[in-house]
């Protein structure tokens, strides 16, 4: 690891890292953060953070993400995206709340995604402003064993996706991968119109709600979050709402359930650190989900649970950053994580 910042302002680490997913198996690669403030004013002016990722997995899979929460001085704008690119393969089961979990179809593609938000401060922490989103899958196969077709989801030929549309952040946390007290609030509404370049024509609405509360000591933290998607016209599979993965519902595959419509929340409490360590921690997690085509279908019996617990490891003291380790269970099955910094 190479770390070039000062305790006042931090400002660049780089770092060989690993991971394991169902989704990649083992993965290893190159970290880089960039932590500044704008103008190098640490009173005024709240931290930034941009985050450049790039992986290869034993699988022969490969990929990168890069990722901004930039402010500018006096925090006046507010620069909030993602931008990911990977070649390799996930497995598709279908659409819908009741999909089968035997003979998931393999899909083969390359998949590149932009998504930023220009946002303009109005009052204290809320923001508002642009957002815009590109979507691009190419390369398209779908494999399925012993079956010599496949129904074929809308962009299984591939597809462009461009949409715009506005977004409001209110957000005062203060470390965004280990957050121990504040609130995030995200909601957006994009269009998708072939006016925009974009193959398809559809609406999407977004919500992202996250609290964090400590307890007692300052070690033990309750995290909480509510997240929707929201879509109506006709959505290419790979830009449906999905539950899975190691953020959301962990313990689903990736995409083991998706639709236009998802509704999901979870909880974690976490010992960061336990008590009678200085580095060790720990969480147990909970969450509760479900998709459906459209809000009016969303159904009891069809919300699906998952749980479990992980450790933590202090990777880096200064930053109060960890390396986390989980199991989540669900009525399917496992899945095993490990990853740098908190699931949300």
């Amino acid at each position: 690891m190479n770390d070039t910042s000062s305790a006042a302002t931090s400002k660049l680490l780089v770092f060989p890292t690993a991971g394991f997913a169902p989704e990649t198996s083992v993965e290893v690669g190159i970290r880089a953060f960039s932590l500044f403030y704008a103008k190098k004013d640490t009173v005024v002016n709240r931290l930034s953070e941009i985050v450049l990722y790039s992986f290869v997995t034993f699988r022969g899979q490969f990929g990168a993400v890069l990722e901004n929460a930039a402010y500018t001085n006096k925090n006046r704008y507010f620069f909030l995206g993602r931008a990911r690119f990977q070649q390799f393969p996930l497995l598709y089961y279908g659409i819908g709340p009741n999909t089968s979990s035997r003979n998931p179809a393999l899909v083969n593609s390359s998949y590149v995604q932009i998504r930023q938000r220009i946002l303009r401060q109005v009052k204290n922490n809320w923001y508002a402003g642009i957002e815009a989103d590109f979507q691009n899958i190419s390369r398209v196969s779908f494999e399925v064993e012993n079956q010599p077709s496949v129904d074929l989801p809308p962009g299984a030929d591939g597809s462009n996706t461009v949409g715009l549309g506005a977004a409001l952040v209110y957000d005062d946390r203060k470390n965004v991968l280990n957050v121990r007290k504040g609130n995030f609030l995200e909601t957006g509404i994009l269009w998708y119109r072939p006016g925009f370049g974009s193959d398809f024509r559809y609406r999407s609405l977004i919500l992202d709600a996250r609290a964090y509360r400590p307890l007692g000591r300052s070690n033990r933290v309750l995290a909480l979050q509510i997240a929707g998607t929201f879509m109506n016209g006709i959505i290419p599979f790979n830009n449906l709402g999905l539950i899975g993965g190691e953020s959301l519902m962990r313990g689903y595959y990736l995409g083991r359930y998706r639709d236009q419509n998802v509704l999901a929340g979870q909880a974690e409490l976490r010992w960061l650190p336990f008590g009678f360590s200085k580095r060790w921690g720990g969480t147990l997690f909970a969450g509760l989900g479900t998709v459906a085509p459209t809000v009016q279908t969303f159904r009891i019996d069809q919300v699906r649970w998952a749980a479990g617990g992980g450790i933590r490891f202090l990777f880096f003291q200064k930053k109060d950053v960890f390396l986390r380790a989980d199991l989540g269970l669900t009525r399917e099955g496992t899945g095993f994580y490990v990853s740098l910094g908190e699931a949300f």
